[in-house]
C-alpha cells in the first residue's frame, strides 16, 4: 500500500468523470440505517423530528469509517418556494404497544384536504400508512398545491452542508428527483397498482404530474446548478423494476436527457441511483441521456448486473458505482468474504477508472462494523492505480 495522493473530494469525482484516480474510491452506501443507529437515538427523534440532522450523521459515519464519503443521498437544495398555500398540520402519537411513533397529518389545500399516517418503530425508518392520494381524480389536484415552483435558494442552509463537506475534503453532491412511478408510489395509496390502473384509466393524469414534474424539475436544476454543487445525484429507486422499460422511456428518460445535458453544459458531474434491474437502464441512459455514472448495480436476484460485461459493454460512456450484496456479503457475511467480493468488484470494473467500490443499495442496519471496515480496508489495499496504465497491480495476480 503506498500513500494516498489523492483528497476523498478528488478521488471521488475522478472516477465520476471517468477518470484515474491515485486508487478505488470507497462508498458503502450507509445513507439512513448506519448513521441514525450510530447517533443512539430512536430513528423518530433524527428521521421524524430531526434532533440531529441526518446528513451530520452520515458524515460522522464517513469519518469513522474512513469512507470517501457519498453525501448526496443525505443531501437536496433547500428551495425557497413561491405561493405556498399548503398548510401542514401534524401531531406525534406515540404507539407503546409497537414501540413506534405515528405522524398523523392533515394538508389544507385551496381544493379541499389530503390526509398521511407514518409510522416509525424504534430501530426503523419511518414507512408511509396512509398516503397523500387516495384518488387520482379527486387528490391530484389538491396535491399539486404541496410543491408550487422554487423561486431561489436558501443560501445560509446550503452553505452549512458545503462547508461540513468541505471542512473533511468530501465531495459536496445532492439529489434531484425525476418523473415516474418510482416516484409517483411514494405519494398514491395502493402505490405501483394504483398507478398501473391510472395508466390505463387516466393517463391524462398521469401526463399532466409528468409535464408539471418536468417544469419544476428544469427550474430547480437551475437554481441547483447555480448554486454549483460539486455533482448532481438523480435519484429513482426501482426505475424499471417498478415501471417497465416502456414506463421509464415514457416518464424518466425525457427528463434525465434534459437536465443531464443542463449539467454538462455546467461542466457539473452526474450519476443515477436506482435500485433492482439496471442493465435495460444503462443502455437507455448511455444512449439517451448525458448521466456520466449509475448505481447500485445489484447482482440477481436483487438486480440483474454483471458487472463485468456491463464494464465491457458500456465502461466508454459510463462510470460505475457498485455492487457487493447487501445481505449475503455485508449483512451475512465475513469480513474475508467482503474482502473478497470487493477484489472481485475491483477487478470487473476497476480497470482503467471510472469505478467507485460500493455496495448493492443501501446496508441494512444490523450490517457488522467489521464488514463495512473490510470493504474500505480492501480498496485502501488492493486498489491503486498505477497511472501508467490504469492497472490495479495491487490486486492479487490470479484475479488477472
Amino acid at each position: 500500500m503506498t500513500s494516498e495522493t489523492m483528497t476523498p473530494k478528488e478521488r471521488f469525482l475522478a472516477a465520476m468523470r471517468n477518470e484515474v484516480p491515485d486508487r478505488v474510491p470507497v462508498a458503502p452506501d450507509t445513507s439512513t440505517y448506519i448513521p441514525t443507529k450510530h447517533t443512539g437515538l430512536p430513528f423518530w427523534e433524527v428521521l421524524m423530528e430531526g434532533k440531529v440532522p441526518l446528513w451530520q450523521a452520515y458524515l460522522d459515519v464517513a469519518d469513522y469509517f474512513g469512507m470517501d464519503a457519498w453525501t448526496a443521498p443525505v443531501m437536496g437544495i433547500p428551495f425557497v418556494r413561491q405561493n405556498v398555500q399548503a398548510e401542514w398540520r401534524s401531531e406525534y402519537v406515540f404507539d407503546k404497544d409497537r414501540d413506534a411513533m405515528l405522524r398523523k397529518s392533515i394538508v389544507h389545500t385551496p381544493d379541499g384536504d389530503l390526509t398521511q399516517e407514518e409510522v416509525c418503530f424504534r430501530w426503523d425508518p419511518p414507512a408511509t400508512s396512509i398516503k397523500l392520494i387516495k384518488d387520482l381524480r379527486i387528490d391530484f389536484k389538491k396535491f399539486k398545491w404541496l410543491l408550487p415552483m422554487a423561486t431561489s435558494v436558501d443560501a445560509s442552509e446550503l452553505e452549512v452542508q458545503r462547508n461540513a463537506c468541505r471542512k473533511r475534503n468530501y465531495a459536496f453532491g445532492v439529489t434531484v428527483t425525476y418523473p415516474g412511478f418510482q416516484n409517483w408510489n411514494s405519494y398514491v395509496q395502493g402505490g405501483v397498482q394504483t398507478l398501473s390502473y391510472g395508466e390505463m384509466d387516466t393517463p391524462e393524469i398521469l401526463q399532466e404530474w409528468f409535464e408539471w414534474d418536468l417544469e419544476r424539475g428544469e427550474r430547480e436544476m437551475e437554481l441547483t446548478l447555480q448554486a454549483k454543487p460539486d455533482y448532481i445525484l438523480f435519484g429513482g429507486s426501482g426505475t424499471v423494476t417498478l415501471a417497465s422499460p416502456k414506463l421509464a422511456a415514457k416518464y424518466a428518460i425525457p427528463a434525465l436527457k434534459k437536465w443531464s445535458k443542463m449539467a454538462k453544459n455546467a461542466g457539473i458531474p452526474t450519476m443515477l441511483h436506482s435500485c433492482g434491474k439496471d442493465r435495460i437502464l444503462a443502455d437507455m441512459l448511455a444512449a439517451d441521456t448525458d448521466v456520466g455514472m449509475i448505481n447500485p448495480l445489484e447482482v440477481p436476484p436483487m438486480g440483474d448486473i454483471d458487472l463485468a460485461q456491463l464494464k465491457r459493454k458500456h465502461g466508454k460512456r459510463l462510470s460505475f458505482m457498485g455492487n457487493l450484496h447487501t445481505t449475503d456479503v455485508m449483512l451475512l457475511g465475513s469480513p474475508e468474504d467482503v474482502k473478497q467480493k470487493s477484489i472481485e468488484a475491483m477487478r470487473d470494473a476497476g480497470p482503467g477508472g471510472g469505478f467507485i467500490l460500493s455496495t448493492g443499495d443501501q446496508c441494512g442496519r444490523e450490517t457488522p462494523e467489521e464488514n463495512l471496515f473490510a470493504i474500505v480496508e480492501a480498496a485502501k489495499k488492493y486498489g491503486r492505480y498505477d497511472p501508467q496504465t490504469g492497472m490495479l497491480p495491487d490486486l492479487p495476480a490470479e484475479v488477472y
